[in-house]
């Protein structure tokens, strides 16, 4: 790996200036032009992969461009829990688990020849909650407008979809060529854990906003850079060295420096969100809980217009006339990584659509996949067989429906 770390000493996080980022647009654009792909590594067959915007190795390994003191953009690195941004819609991946390839599927990372980078398997999910490491935002000009609207922590941006890299991320477009990008995200976390392994320094994959590619199976390829230092795996009493050309997809969160005697003392970030309040439809301990009969309401000047809740609803279709919102209501707040393709099924035709009112209300009345309930909105006849369906699947493979928690979004046969 090239020698891209460098010593510098402690620095504020800063907004590169509009001149550098559209010089680099513009040598960027000649590159395109000249016919020159960028890097040489592909994590398949075919065209060379482009893995950044400016693609530029040299360009985010200058300590000018890093995002942080402590490395560049690709290091992953987390300085307080703000950093997380969150997002709402799909597809994205979930490389937060891999780097070897010994367990139940592969979710192996393996470096490519020259070391720059590697292939990664990861979870490949349609459509949820998911967060972006502000630092490690892998396209230089969404990563300034995301600074520009969040704050160079992101602590601006902790509503849903209100930070630019969102939408760029449900767009499709943060890096060109790609199926869809690695983010983070808590659908995983009941069957596979979360947890956190300090490792020295040492190669290891910086994921987050990285590209990656279908492959016809039920996980995707991530083509993940490699950076050097010390890191943190995602999961408690993990061995750091891999060994075969294996490397951990890990993250970096620095301690604090050492306060004063009269100081409080703060612990490190974390290399997962802690949010300090509910996020509705996040699965697992960062989720809202689910609507109550009786119970779950929306508060009084809460602004929501039912009748546009209901709207929303309705408007947002899948093949048969079948109504996405309630679908997906009716799988993603209880879904596991054994059902993903389930939900993917269930949310489809989500990120087309205006979800604006509908979080709006959940958010109000801090639930997860609640706004029908809220607003008593009625599926139609298609909608109410496809959800019975889909209820029956989530039997099948052992999770609990929301039906079978709060006798709500159960359909008709």
């Amino acid at each position: 790996m090239e020698d891209c770390v460098g010593r510098i000493g402690e620095r504020n996080v800063r907004l590169r200036s509009g001149s550098q980022v559209a010089l680099a647009l513009v040598l960027f654009g000649m590159i395109v032009v000249a016919g020159c792909g960028g890097d040489s590594s592909s994590p398949q067959a075919g065209p060379t992969v482009t893995h950044f915007v400016p693609n530029s190795h040299a360009f985010w390994s200058d300590p000018a461009n890093w995002t942080t003191a402590y490395g560049p953009a690709y290091a992953n690195i987390i300085l307080t829990g703000s950093n997380f941004v969150p997002c709402r819609g799909g597809p994205y991946a979930l490389c937060y688990y891999s780097g070897p390839s010994n367990g139940t599927e592969d979710l192996s990372c393996k470096l490519t020849p020259d070391g720059k980078y590697a292939n990664c398997q990861c979870f490949d999910i349609q459509y949820g909650v998911y967060f972006v490491d502000i630092n490690a935002i892998l396209n230089d000009t969404v990563y300034n407008n995301t600074v520009l609207q969040c704050g160079a922590d992101g602590s601006l941006c902790g509503t849903p979809n209100s930070a630019p890299v969102c939408q760029a991320i449900n767009q499709g477009d943060l890096i060109p060529g790609a199926d869809m990008f690695s983010t983070f995200s808590f659908d995983c976390v009941p069957s596979n854990g979360i947890g956190q392994t300090n490792c020295a320094s040492a190669p290891y994959v910086g994921c987050m906003t990285a590209p990656c590619f279908k492959t016809g199976k039920s996980t995707v390829q991530c083509s993940c850079p490699v950076f050097d230092g010390p890191f943190q795996v995602g999961q408690n009493d993990q061995s750091c060295s891999l060994g075969d050309d294996l490397v951990w997809s890990a993250a970096y969160a620095p301690p604090s420096p050492t306060p004063s005697p009269a100081a409080t003392v703060r612990t490190m970030a974390g290399t997962a969100p802690s949010p300090g309040a509910c996020i509705p439809d996040a699965p697992g301990s960062a989720g809202c809980p689910l609507y109550v009969p009786g119970v779950t309401t929306l508060p009084p000047n809460s602004g929501v217009d039912c009748n546009v809740v209901c709207a929303e609803y309705g408007s947002c279709f899948q093949k048969g006339k079948v109504q996405a919102g309630f679908t997906c209501d009716s799988t993603l707040c209880t879904d596991q990584c054994n059902d993903l393709d389930l939900v993917g099924k269930a949310c489809d035709a989500l990120p087309k659509c205006d979800l604006t009112e509908i979080i709006k209300a959940e958010t109000a009345a801090s639930c997860s996949c609640c706004a029908s309930q809220l607003c008593n909105c009625e599926p139609n006849s298609q909608t109410n067989t496809s959800i019975a369906s889909l209820v029956q699947d989530q039997r099948a493979q052992g999770i609990t429906p929301q039906c079978d928690i709060n006798g709500t979004l159960c359909g008709t046969p």
